[in-house]
């Protein structure tokens, strides 16, 4: 079975695929960058035993992350508690794609990820939006190239800063409200933040699809996709599993060994802050 990690900003999700039946469990715990690996055993192992999933089973891991303080913990789960050594997603693995921007190592794991499986799964040319803690539009051309494309605040982003820089606005919840114009402050802020979001997601796309010429496919992945596409016509595809099935898909075209029983401490050279 493969050990599937991807740590973002906000979470840190791990899953387990036995390559057949699918996704066996997909659980998540809040980013801390000084989590230690043991800590991560504790919670996973638990987890992974109220699935009645064995720990032996696991053969293979994969790592995707764009904050790098949580590798080093997130390698030493791997290595410690699995005896695997982990793929880390990387500009420098072998994707099956190019990566047509000025500098691939800029590209977080994420973006090439989401590349990855939208292409695999659907086809290209297509935009993949990702709301995250940053919302990212990622353009893919007809043969699966990574073409770069557009990072924006994410939306819990843009309401903690709405209600930390204006004294006597509320911290908000994010719903679709009924109506765009809004009849007090609450309402008000609600449709400004969704519709506000609707409208960008519109105009980018727009935007994006002029310039590169095409009709472009629109799938979009993350928490807040379903809500954000009840409000338009534009996101075609919702997968939320998106950027695990990249994580997979990436695990299969670069397998790793399994670590020997002597495998305890970090490499020479490895520490870390790497």
């Amino acid at each position: 079975m493969l050990l599937v990690i991807d740590a973002g900003n906000t979470n840190v999700v791990m899953a387990i695929h036995d390559g057949k039946a699918g996704w066996r469990g997909i659980w998540r715990i809040a980013t801390e960058a000084q989590r230690t690996s043991d800590e991560y055993a504790v919670w996973l192992l638990a987890l992974l035993a109220h699935a009645g999933l064995k720990r032996e089973a696991v053969n293979a891991a994969v790592i995707g992350t764009v904050v790098p303080a949580a590798l080093y913990h997130l390698r030493r789960l791997c290595r410690d508690w699995f005896e695997v050594e982990p793929l880390v997603a990387r500009a420098n693995v072998d994707w099956g794609f190019q990566i047509k921007v000025d500098n691939p190592q800029e590209v977080g794991a994420d973006r090439l990820l989401n590349t990855l499986a939208g292409h695999r799964k659907y086809g290209g040319p297509m935009v993949v939006i990702d709301f995250g803690t940053a919302t990212t539009f990622d353009v893919v051309d007809r043969d699966g190239g990574y073409l770069g494309g557009v990072i924006a605040p994410g939306i819990n982003l843009s309401i903690e800063a709405l209600h930390r820089a204006a004294a006597r606005l509320p911290r908000i919840g994010i719903g679709r409200p009924q109506a765009v114009i809004g009849r007090a402050t609450v309402p008000a802020m609600q449709s400004g933040i969704y519709w506000g979001y609707v409208g960008m997601i519109e105009g980018l796309v727009a935007r994006i699809q002029a310039e590169y010429g095409a009709a472009l496919k629109v799938v979009a992945t993350g928490g807040l996709a379903p809500l954000l596409a009840e409000g338009t016509m534009v996101i075609e595809r919702i997968d939320p599993d998106l950027t695990l099935d990249g994580l997979r898909m990436l695990a299969e075209r670069n397998p790793t060994p399994i670590l020997p029983k002597d495998r305890a401490r970090p490499a020479d050279g490895e520490n870390p802050g790497e």
